[in-house]
């Protein structure tokens, strides 16, 4: 089974990445993009069937090392 971590900044975190992106992308000509945040997407290929227990491993994950609890949040998919 995969799981797949969204992760990016919580709300009213500067984010100078997505200020940027969103500036370059309105110099290129794209001048519907009013703003973007940027985040980062880990896949992890987990053992067994179980998608609760999955997902609270992937949880603790989160909580120990993956994201920074104190300026991101995340969100959990899990696949078959």
């Amino acid at each position: 089974m995969k799981a797949i971590v969204h992760i990016g900044l919580k709300p009213g975190v500067l984010d100078p990445q997505g200020r940027a992106i969103a500036r370059s992308l309105t110099d290129l000509g794209f001048d519907s993009v009013t703003g973007a945040r940027q985040g980062k997407v880990i896949e992890l290929d987990i053992k067994g069937n179980d998608a609760e227990k999955a997902r609270q491993d992937v949880t603790d994950m989160c909580e120990k090392l993956l994201a920074n609890t104190v300026i991101e949040s995340y969100r959990i998919d899990i696949e078959n």
